[in-house]
Protein backbone atom coordinates (compact mmCIF):
# COMPACT_ATOMS: atom_id res chain seq x y z
CA UNK A 1 0.00 0.00 0.00
CA UNK A 2 1.39 3.17 -1.19
CA UNK A 3 1.75 6.73 1.51
CA UNK A 4 -1.05 7.80 -0.37
CA UNK A 5 -3.75 4.96 -0.08
CA UNK A 6 -2.40 4.91 3.43
CA UNK A 7 -3.01 8.46 4.43
CA UNK A 8 -6.53 8.25 2.82
CA UNK A 9 -7.92 5.33 4.39
CA UNK A 10 -6.43 6.71 8.10
CA UNK A 11 -7.62 10.57 7.23
CA UNK A 12 -10.56 9.88 4.97
CA UNK A 13 -14.48 11.32 5.70
CA UNK A 14 -17.46 9.38 4.81
CA UNK A 15 -18.64 13.13 3.72
CA UNK A 16 -19.44 13.16 0.08
CA UNK A 17 -17.47 15.97 -1.68
CA UNK A 18 -19.33 18.85 -3.26
CA UNK A 19 -16.55 20.57 -5.09
CA UNK A 20 -16.49 20.31 -9.26
CA UNK A 21 -14.76 18.04 -10.65
CA UNK A 22 -11.14 19.07 -11.54
CA UNK A 23 -11.43 21.36 -8.38
CA UNK A 24 -7.64 22.09 -6.85
CA UNK A 25 -9.33 21.50 -3.82
CA UNK A 26 -9.04 17.87 -4.45
CA UNK A 27 -5.30 18.26 -4.63
CA UNK A 28 -5.09 20.39 -1.53
CA UNK A 29 -7.19 18.20 0.12
CA UNK A 30 -4.67 14.54 -1.18
CA UNK A 31 -1.84 16.96 -0.02
CA UNK A 32 -2.60 17.48 3.52
CA UNK A 33 -3.73 14.05 4.11
CA UNK A 34 -0.66 12.89 2.55
CA UNK A 35 1.10 15.51 4.46
CA UNK A 36 -0.30 14.73 8.08
CA UNK A 37 0.16 11.17 7.50
CA UNK A 38 4.10 11.53 6.64
CA UNK A 39 4.39 13.78 10.40
CA UNK A 40 2.61 10.42 11.81
CA UNK A 41 0.43 12.64 13.18
CA UNK A 42 -3.06 11.20 14.27
CA UNK A 43 -6.68 12.31 13.46
CA UNK A 44 -7.46 13.02 17.28
CA UNK A 45 -4.15 15.58 17.55
CA UNK A 46 -5.44 17.60 14.80
CA UNK A 47 -7.78 20.93 14.43
CA UNK A 48 -9.02 21.95 10.97
CA UNK A 49 -10.99 25.10 10.98
CA UNK A 50 -11.79 27.06 8.39
CA UNK A 51 -14.43 30.38 7.48
CA UNK A 52 -17.01 30.42 4.71
CA UNK A 53 -16.48 28.64 0.72
CA UNK A 54 -15.52 26.19 -1.30
CA UNK A 55 -11.81 25.84 0.50
CA UNK A 56 -13.92 25.99 3.84
CA UNK A 57 -15.40 22.75 3.24
CA UNK A 58 -12.53 20.76 3.93
CA UNK A 59 -12.76 20.11 7.49
CA UNK A 60 -15.52 18.06 6.39
CA UNK A 61 -13.91 16.09 3.86
CA UNK A 62 -11.10 14.77 6.42
CA UNK A 63 -11.46 12.84 8.81
CA UNK A 64 -9.89 14.56 12.19
CA UNK A 65 -11.71 17.37 14.82
CA UNK A 66 -13.22 20.83 12.72
CA UNK A 67 -14.66 23.78 13.12
CA UNK A 68 -16.37 25.99 10.75
CA UNK A 69 -16.10 29.54 11.69
CA UNK A 70 -18.03 32.76 9.92
CA UNK A 71 -16.86 34.16 7.08
CA UNK A 72 -13.89 35.92 7.17
CA UNK A 73 -13.47 34.73 10.85
CA UNK A 74 -11.69 31.38 10.60
CA UNK A 75 -8.48 32.56 12.69
CA UNK A 76 -9.94 33.84 16.15
CA UNK A 77 -11.12 30.06 16.81
CA UNK A 78 -7.77 28.65 15.56
CA UNK A 79 -6.14 30.45 17.72
CA UNK A 80 -7.94 30.32 20.95
CA UNK A 81 -7.92 26.55 20.47
CA UNK A 82 -3.90 27.10 20.26
CA UNK A 83 -3.62 29.09 23.52
CA UNK A 84 -5.80 26.44 25.47
CA UNK A 85 -4.19 23.25 24.14
CA UNK A 86 -0.52 24.41 22.84
CA UNK A 87 -0.06 20.65 22.66
CA UNK A 88 -3.18 20.58 19.29
CA UNK A 89 -1.79 20.73 15.45
CA UNK A 90 -4.41 23.56 14.11
CA UNK A 91 -4.49 24.16 10.81
CA UNK A 92 -6.33 26.91 9.09
CA UNK A 93 -7.64 25.98 5.32
CA UNK A 94 -9.48 29.09 4.09
CA UNK A 95 -9.93 30.74 0.54
CA UNK A 96 -8.72 34.07 -0.98
CA UNK A 97 -11.55 35.73 -0.43
CA UNK A 98 -12.08 34.33 2.60
CA UNK A 99 -8.69 35.22 4.18
CA UNK A 100 -7.49 38.26 2.32
CA UNK A 101 -10.84 39.70 2.02
CA UNK A 102 -13.27 39.31 5.19
CA UNK A 103 -10.32 38.51 7.47
CA UNK A 104 -7.77 40.53 6.16
CA UNK A 105 -7.87 42.42 9.29
CA UNK A 106 -6.76 38.63 11.16
CA UNK A 107 -5.12 37.92 8.84
CA UNK A 108 -2.23 40.96 9.55
CA UNK A 109 -3.07 40.83 13.22
CA UNK A 110 -2.24 37.05 13.84
CA UNK A 111 0.88 37.80 11.77
CA UNK A 112 1.86 39.75 13.88
CA UNK A 113 0.99 37.29 17.27
CA UNK A 114 3.20 34.89 15.20
CA UNK A 115 0.86 31.97 16.64
CA UNK A 116 1.70 28.43 16.14
CA UNK A 117 -0.78 27.63 13.12
CA UNK A 118 -0.28 26.72 9.35
CA UNK A 119 -2.62 28.65 7.70
CA UNK A 120 -3.33 27.37 3.97
CA UNK A 121 -5.21 29.80 1.66
CA UNK A 122 -6.56 27.91 -1.39
CA UNK A 123 -6.16 30.77 -3.76
CA UNK A 124 -8.11 30.93 -7.31
CA UNK A 125 -8.20 34.14 -7.56
CA UNK A 126 -12.16 34.56 -7.60
CA UNK A 127 -14.95 33.86 -5.63
CA UNK A 128 -16.21 30.51 -6.19
CA UNK A 129 -18.86 29.78 -3.84
CA UNK A 130 -20.56 32.56 -4.45
CA UNK A 131 -20.52 32.14 -8.11
CA UNK A 132 -17.38 34.27 -9.56
CA UNK A 133 -17.16 38.03 -9.12
CA UNK A 134 -13.63 38.96 -8.06
CA UNK A 135 -11.27 38.30 -4.96
CA UNK A 136 -8.91 40.32 -3.53
CA UNK A 137 -6.50 38.55 -5.57
CA UNK A 138 -8.24 39.09 -8.98
CA UNK A 139 -6.12 40.55 -11.58
CA UNK A 140 -6.41 43.88 -12.37
CA UNK A 141 -9.05 44.34 -15.69
CA UNK A 142 -10.06 40.50 -15.34
CA UNK A 143 -13.44 39.99 -16.92
CA UNK A 144 -15.98 38.62 -14.33
CA UNK A 145 -19.82 37.36 -14.22
CA UNK A 146 -20.09 40.29 -11.91
CA UNK A 147 -17.36 42.49 -13.31
CA UNK A 148 -18.36 42.44 -17.23
CA UNK A 149 -16.02 45.68 -17.38
CA UNK A 150 -13.49 44.31 -15.90
CA UNK A 151 -12.04 44.43 -12.02
CA UNK A 152 -11.44 47.54 -11.64
CA UNK A 153 -9.12 47.11 -8.04
CA UNK A 154 -5.37 46.43 -7.93
CA UNK A 155 -4.72 42.94 -6.81
CA UNK A 156 -3.39 41.80 -3.44
CA UNK A 157 0.09 40.42 -3.43
CA UNK A 158 -0.53 37.90 -0.15
CA UNK A 159 3.09 37.22 -0.03
CA UNK A 160 4.75 40.75 0.01
CA UNK A 161 1.77 41.46 2.59
CA UNK A 162 2.63 38.60 4.72
CA UNK A 163 6.75 39.63 5.01
CA UNK A 164 5.84 43.14 5.46
CA UNK A 165 3.53 42.37 8.31
CA UNK A 166 6.54 40.23 9.62
CA UNK A 167 5.66 36.46 9.21
CA UNK A 168 7.78 33.76 10.14
CA UNK A 169 6.79 31.56 7.47
CA UNK A 170 5.90 32.80 4.06
CA UNK A 171 5.49 30.07 1.23
CA UNK A 172 3.33 30.10 -2.51
CA UNK A 173 2.16 26.09 -3.72
CA UNK A 174 0.36 24.92 -6.36
CA UNK A 175 -1.64 22.04 -6.79
CA UNK A 176 0.29 21.27 -9.89
CA UNK A 177 3.27 20.32 -7.90
CA UNK A 178 1.60 17.72 -5.37
CA UNK A 179 5.18 16.86 -3.64
CA UNK A 180 6.68 20.05 -3.67
CA UNK A 181 3.39 21.00 -1.89
CA UNK A 182 3.16 18.56 0.01
CA UNK A 183 6.63 18.78 1.48
CA UNK A 184 5.41 22.90 1.74
CA UNK A 185 3.06 21.81 4.40
CA UNK A 186 4.70 19.21 6.63
CA UNK A 187 7.14 22.42 6.84
CA UNK A 188 4.45 25.05 7.57
CA UNK A 189 3.08 22.56 9.66
CA UNK A 190 6.65 21.45 11.25
CA UNK A 191 7.45 25.57 11.95
CA UNK A 192 7.00 27.24 15.56
CA UNK A 193 4.89 30.09 14.61
CA UNK A 194 2.60 31.48 12.15
CA UNK A 195 3.21 29.85 8.78
CA UNK A 196 1.35 30.95 5.73
CA UNK A 197 1.26 28.89 2.18
CA UNK A 198 -0.42 30.66 -0.50
CA UNK A 199 -1.83 27.87 -2.94
CA UNK A 200 -2.87 28.55 -6.15
CA UNK A 201 -5.20 26.29 -7.42
CA UNK A 202 -7.98 26.64 -10.64
CA UNK A 203 -11.15 27.17 -10.24
CA UNK A 204 -12.81 25.58 -13.29
CA UNK A 205 -16.52 26.80 -12.88
CA UNK A 206 -15.56 30.65 -12.63
CA UNK A 207 -12.47 31.67 -13.39
CA UNK A 208 -11.56 30.78 -16.96
CA UNK A 209 -8.38 32.88 -16.91
CA UNK A 210 -6.52 31.66 -14.26
CA UNK A 211 -6.70 27.59 -15.54
CA UNK A 212 -4.51 24.89 -14.59
CA UNK A 213 -2.42 25.41 -17.75
CA UNK A 214 -1.84 28.95 -16.98
CA UNK A 215 -0.72 28.16 -13.67
CA UNK A 216 1.77 25.14 -15.21
CA UNK A 217 3.15 27.33 -17.72
CA UNK A 218 4.32 30.28 -15.38
CA UNK A 219 5.32 28.76 -11.88
CA UNK A 220 9.00 27.63 -11.48
CA UNK A 221 9.75 26.16 -8.15
CA UNK A 222 12.69 27.91 -5.69
CA UNK A 223 16.21 26.90 -6.77
CA UNK A 224 17.59 24.67 -3.36
CA UNK A 225 20.14 27.10 -2.96
CA UNK A 226 17.75 30.31 -2.23
CA UNK A 227 18.30 31.91 1.02
CA UNK A 228 15.35 31.67 3.30
CA UNK A 229 16.25 34.06 5.72
CA UNK A 230 17.60 36.63 3.79
CA UNK A 231 14.29 39.28 3.78
CA UNK A 232 15.51 41.91 1.29
CA UNK A 233 15.67 38.91 -0.73
CA UNK A 234 12.13 37.29 -0.11
CA UNK A 235 10.75 40.73 -0.61
CA UNK A 236 12.05 41.29 -4.09
CA UNK A 237 11.11 37.55 -5.19
CA UNK A 238 7.41 38.21 -3.73
CA UNK A 239 7.27 41.17 -6.67
CA UNK A 240 7.82 38.68 -9.52
CA UNK A 241 4.28 37.63 -11.32
CA UNK A 242 3.57 37.19 -14.29
CA UNK A 243 5.06 35.62 -17.36
CA UNK A 244 6.83 33.80 -14.26
CA UNK A 245 5.71 32.86 -11.06
CA UNK A 246 7.55 31.51 -8.11
CA UNK A 247 6.41 28.57 -5.69
CA UNK A 248 8.21 27.55 -2.67
CA UNK A 249 9.43 28.69 0.84
CA UNK A 250 9.92 32.72 0.42
CA UNK A 251 10.94 33.65 4.05
CA UNK A 252 11.30 32.05 7.07
CA UNK A 253 12.65 32.76 10.73
CA UNK A 254 12.60 31.74 14.37
CA UNK A 255 11.41 33.61 16.92
CA UNK A 256 9.16 33.95 20.21
CA UNK A 257 6.07 32.55 19.30
CA UNK A 258 2.44 34.40 20.93
CA UNK A 259 1.92 31.70 23.68
CA UNK A 260 6.11 32.09 24.83
CA UNK A 261 5.14 35.93 25.79
CA UNK A 262 1.97 34.31 28.01
CA UNK A 263 4.05 34.45 30.87
CA UNK A 264 1.15 33.66 33.38
CA UNK A 265 0.34 30.40 31.74
CA UNK A 266 4.33 29.28 32.13
CA UNK A 267 3.78 27.59 35.52
CA UNK A 268 0.37 26.66 34.78
CA UNK A 269 -1.33 23.51 33.14
CA UNK A 270 -2.99 24.04 29.86
CA UNK A 271 -5.98 25.44 30.34
CA UNK A 272 -7.63 22.04 28.30
CA UNK A 273 -6.06 19.74 31.22
CA UNK A 274 -7.71 22.05 33.70
CA UNK A 275 -11.01 20.55 35.59
CA UNK A 276 -14.10 22.93 35.53
CA UNK A 277 -17.14 21.63 36.63
CA UNK A 278 -20.67 23.95 35.27
CA UNK A 279 -20.99 25.79 39.12
CA UNK A 280 -17.26 26.95 38.38
CA UNK A 281 -18.42 29.62 36.37
CA UNK A 282 -21.20 30.68 38.17
CA UNK A 283 -19.05 33.64 39.84
CA UNK A 284 -18.51 34.75 36.17
CA UNK A 285 -22.44 34.40 35.24
CA UNK A 286 -23.60 36.66 38.51
CA UNK A 287 -21.22 39.49 37.56
CA UNK A 288 -23.15 39.66 33.86
CA UNK A 289 -26.54 39.61 35.81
Amino acid sequence: MTTEEQSQKLFDSDDEIAWCPGCGNFAILTAIKTALFELNKRPEEILMVSGIGQAAKLPHYIRTNGFNGLHGRALPPAVAAKIVNPELTVIVHSGDGDTYGEGGNHFIHNIRRNVDIAHFVHDNQIYALTKGQASPTTALGQVTGIQTKGNLDQPLNPIMLALAAGASFVARGFTGHQEHLINLMKEAISHPGYALIDILQPCVSFNKVNTHRWYADRVYELPKEYDTGNLSQALEQALEWGEKIPIGIFYREEKPTFSDHLVWLADRPPLVDRVWEPRDAEKFMKELE
